[in-house]
């Protein structure tokens, strides 16, 4: 059973106020500081040329992070075009590459080159590779896009067992990193919004439900014609 409260109690010293901030900026405080735990683990450095794997919600929020950051050029990736137009109009400069289903051209070798032909040729294969969205080809493309000694950094939740390129990325010298939890971020997080370095993090939020609409709101989530991005349920 799911139960959405209005009011919770919650230890003091694990809250942090949200100084000015909205609720829906501060609702997305969460997956901001998933990105920013990435970000900092990752390395990524101001000028470092980044591939985000994956534009969804996780996706996107990373982007606005590593522009904030620094990074340059930044290209996301996705099966989805309509999120990859999302993205370009979150951020204009950033490239987009959309990931075919299927047929010769949907193999990890394949689309690496791809993606580096079209965005990396001049500048050399990405430094950083950040994968999004845990799947096992998604994990790969980014090994084998990656330059040599490159940072591959997975925030994506997979399977337990999941199927690496191996000799690729021990050829490559590629650091492979993970991430399982995001402590001490909500600081910067708040920080990084209150001070619009991110953008308008609202933008995110594609939907909008009040608390009576609760099931409706899920309903919209699970629905993938729906389009949704963050899907808010509001009590003001």
């Amino acid at each position: 059973m799911l139960m959405i409260e209005a009011r919770q109690i919650h230890p003091a010293q694990w809250c942090f106020k949200l100084e000015g901030l909205s609720y829906e900026e501060g609702a997305l405080l969460e997956p901001i500081s998933v990105a920013l735990a990435g970000i900092e683990r990752a390395q990524l450095r101001l000028g470092d040329s980044l591939l985000i794997c994956g534009a969804g919600p996780i996706g996107l929020v990373t982007l606005l992070c590593a522009r904030a950051a620094g990074a340059t050029p930044i290209t996301i990736t996705d099966i989805d075009a309509s999120r990859l137009e999302f993205a370009k109009k979150l951020v204009p400069s950033v490239n987009k590459f959309q990931i075919p289903l299927g047929g010769p051209d949907a193999t990890p070798q394949h689309l690496a080159k791809s993606i580096n032909d079209s965005f990396y040729s001049t500048a050399g294969h990405p430094d950083v590779a950040i994968e999004c969205t845990g799947i096992a080809s998604s994990i790969a493309t980014a090994v084998y896009a990656s330059r040599f000694g490159g940072t591959v950094f997975v925030i994506g939740v997979g399977k337990d067992v999941v199927e690496m390129p191996f000799m690729a990325c021990s050829v490559k010298e590629v650091d492979l990193k993970f991430q399982y939890r995001y402590a001490n971020q909500w600081p910067k997080a708040i920080k990084l919004v209150k001070s619009g370095l991110l953008g308008d993090v609202k933008m995110l939020v594609s939907h909008r439900f009040t608390l009576e609409e609760a099931e409706k709101a899920f309903e919209t989530v699970k629905d993938r014609t729906s389009k949704s991005i963050k899907v808010m349920i509001t009590n003001e």
